[in-house]
C-alpha cells in the first residue's frame, strides 16, 4: 500500500503540482523530469491524457523515489483502482465525491478533491480529504480565498487550480492559499522539456519570492493520522 505520508511531505517540500494533461506516454519521462529537475515534487497525470496510466506506470518507476506522481480528472472508485495499481500516490478530482475518497483513503493514497464552496470543503473533509483543490480557481478570487481561511482549520491545504500564471500567485498567496495546481501555463502537448523547464522554473522562483513575502505555507498532515 501507498504512503501517504511520503506523499504529503512531497507536496509540502514544494507545494506546486504540475498537471500534465494531454501527455503522452512516450514524453511523460522527459517532461516529468524536467519539472523535477525544477523542483516540483508532484505531478499530475489527468486521466483524459492518452494511456493516463501507461504515462503514471513510467513516470512513477523514472521518478516515484523523488516526487509524487499521481492522477487527476478521476471520477470513479474503479479510476482509483486502476491508478494505485498502476503506482500513482496522489488522486485529484475536479469534484466532491466522497465515494471516490474513501476509496482513495481506504488504497492508502493522499486525496485532494476539487471544492467551490465552503460547503463541499467541508464534506469532503468530512469524507477523508487530505487537501482541497478550489476550482476553477478563476471563480476563487484571492478574496475568497482570504474568506475561506479564516473557517478553514489552518493545517487544511488550499490549493486554488485553473488560470494560475507566477504573476497571479502572489494574491492567492497573501490571501492564505497553500499551494497550486498548474497546468496550461506550465505544459500544454507538444512542448519540448526545455520548454516546460523554462516554465517550471518561473514557477519555482515565483513562489519562493511570494513565499518569503507571505510566510511559510500551513504545516500539512495527513487525515490518515487526524
Amino acid at each position: 500500500m501507498a504512503d501517504p505520508h511520503a506523499s504529503l511531505a512531497h507536496f509540502t517540500a514544494l507545494p506546486l503540482i504540475a498537471i500534465l494533461r494531454g501527455v503522452a506516454p512516450d514524453d511523460v519521462v522527459a517532461i516529468g523530469t524536467a519539472v523535477c529537475a525544477a523542483g516540483f515534487r508532484v505531478v499530475e497525470i489527468p486521466l483524459n491524457s492518452p494511456q493516463p496510466l501507461d504515462s503514471i506506470r513510467r513516470l512513477a518507476a523514472a521518478i516515484g523515489d523523488r516526487a509524487a506522481v499521481g492522477a487527476g480528472t478521476v471520477l470513479s472508485a474503479a479510476d482509483v483502482a486502476a491508478v494505485a495499481k498502476a503506482g500513482g500516490t496522489l488522486i485529484v478530482s475536479p469534484n466532491a465525491d466522497a465515494a471516490v475518497i474513501h476509496a482513495t483513503k481506504s488504497a492508502g493514497l493522499v486525496s485532494c478533491p476539487g471544492v467551490a464552496t465552503p460547503t463541499e470543503g467541508f464534506a469532503a473533509l468530512a469524507a477523508g480529504a487530505d487537501v482541497l483543490k478550489l476550482f476553477p480557481a478563476e471563480q476563487i478570487a484571492p478574496s475568497i480565498v482570504k474568506a475561506w481561511r479564516a473557517v478553514f482549520p489552518q493545517h487544511v491545504p488550499l490549493v486554488p487550480v485553473g488560470g494560475i500564471t507566477p504573476a497571479t500567485m502572489a494574491a492567492y498567496r497573501a490571501a492564505g492559499a497553500s499551494g497550486f495546481g498548474l497546468g496550461s501555463a506550465l505544459y500544454t502537448p507538444g512542448m519540448t522539456a526545455d520548454a516546460v523547464r523554462r516554465e517550471a522554473d518561473a514557477f519555482v522562483a515565483a513562489w519562493h519570492e511570494h513565499t518569503q513575502s507571505s510566510g511559510p505555507a500551513s504545516p500539512i498532515s495527513s487525515s490518515v493520522s487526524r
